[in-house]
C-alpha cells in the first residue's frame, strides 16, 4: 500500500485490519489499554473507544459501502498536550472514497432519528478530530484526546 502513512515512532502502536465490524473489539481492546497506560481513566477510556469505534464504523458504512474486506489501518500514539499533560493520538486511515473534509458536519441534533452521530460524538468526545485526505487516495481522520491537568494530578 505505497502511501503517506506516517513513519512507525517507537512507543505507538500500529494496526491493520480488515472492514470487518467483527474486527472492531480488537481495535477497542487496544484502545482501552493504550489509553490507560497513557494514564487515562474513566470515564475518558470509554469515551475514546466509543470515538475511535464511531470512525471506524462511518469508515466502513461510508468510505467502504460496507464491503468487509478492505484495509483500515490505526495508528495508537502517545503524545503530549497543553502543561506537559499525557494524550492519546488516534489516527484512522482508509482507501476508500475520499469525500472533501469542509463537508464532514455533524448531523442537527434536533433531528431526531437512529444513526449518524458518529462525527458529532467523536467531535464532543476528542480535543482535536481533522480530516484529510492523503495523495494517494481514501481518508485519514487525527484525534487526540489530551489528559486534563486535574486527572494528572490525581493520577
Amino acid at each position: 500500500m505505497g502511501d503517506s502513512w506516517p513513519q512507525r515512532p517507537p512507543d505507538a502502536v500500529d494496526l491493520s485490519i480488515p472492514s470487518e465490524p467483527r474486527s472492531l473489539t480488537v481495535v477497542r481492546a487496544a484502545v482501552e489499554r493504550m489509553a490507560k497506560m497513557v494514564g487515562f481513566g474513566e470515564p475518558d477510556v470509554g469515551q475514546i473507544i466509543l470515538a475511535v469505534d464511531e470512525a471506524l464504523a462511518n469508515v466502513i458504512k461510508h468510505s467502504y459501502r460496507g464491503a468487509t474486506d478492505q484495509p483500515i489501518r490505526v495508528r495508537l500514539q502517545p503524545t503530549k498536550g497543553p502543561n506537559d499533560c499525557g494524550g492519546l493520538l488516534v489516527l484512522v486511515r482508509d482507501y476508500g472514497k475520499a469525500v472533501d473534509p469542509t463537508t464532514i458536519q455533524p448531523r442537527d441534533l434536533d433531528d431526531v432519528r437512529p444513526g449518524g452521530l458518529g462525527v458529532h460524538i467523536i467531535r464532543s468526545v476528542m480535543d482535536e478530530a481533522e480530516y484529510s485526505c492523503p495523495e494517494s487516495g481514501g481518508m485519514q481522520l487525527r484525534m487526540v484526546k489530551y489528559i486534563r491537568s486535574e486527572q494528572a494530578a490525581r493520577g
